[in-house]
């Protein structure tokens, strides 16, 4: 069964085009958890240690109630399917957050204000792509 992924190597996803957000937001809290809430706790929680599949993959598990022991079944599964990466993600989308991968693949999320964020602009080692633009143009 052929896998797909959603990860990227030295790529920042920057904030979107049609985002009217200037400073970043920490996605507001629901009765139930969003996938921003989640993307946000994971990611920030855990600097380069995940990448993007891993992630995602978490957050559809948590939304779905799949067990540690049903998890590599289900990853499977879910990988031979494409799925949409982290330009997608309401937190590059909406909440003002650029996302950056490592050469290993490993993610962090970085303020649209921050020095860092910038940094990552400037640099022409890093790839640079936008995250999906909300509204059709």
């Amino acid at each position: 069964m052929k896998q797909h992924t959603t990860n990227y190597q030295n790529t920042f996803i920057e904030v979107a085009e049609d985002s009217l957000i200037s400073e970043s937001k920490i996605p507001p809290e629901k009765k139930e958890k969003t996938m921003a809430n989640l993307q946000y706790e994971i990611i920030l929680k855990n600097p380069y240690k995940y990448t993007s599949d891993d992630i995602i993959f978490e957050c559809y598990s948590i939304k779905n109630d799949i067990t540690e022991r049903e998890k590599p079944t289900e990853r499977q599964k879910f990988f031979s399917k494409g799925q949409p990466c982290l330009r997608c993600s309401p937190l590059a989308k909406t909440y003002g957050f650029g996302i950056h991968h490592n050469n290993e693949g490993k993610v962090a999320v970085y303020p649209l204000e921050s020095e860092d964020y910038q940094k990552f602009l400037k640099d022409d080692t890093v790839t640079k792509v936008k995250a999906m633009r909300s509204k059709r143009k």
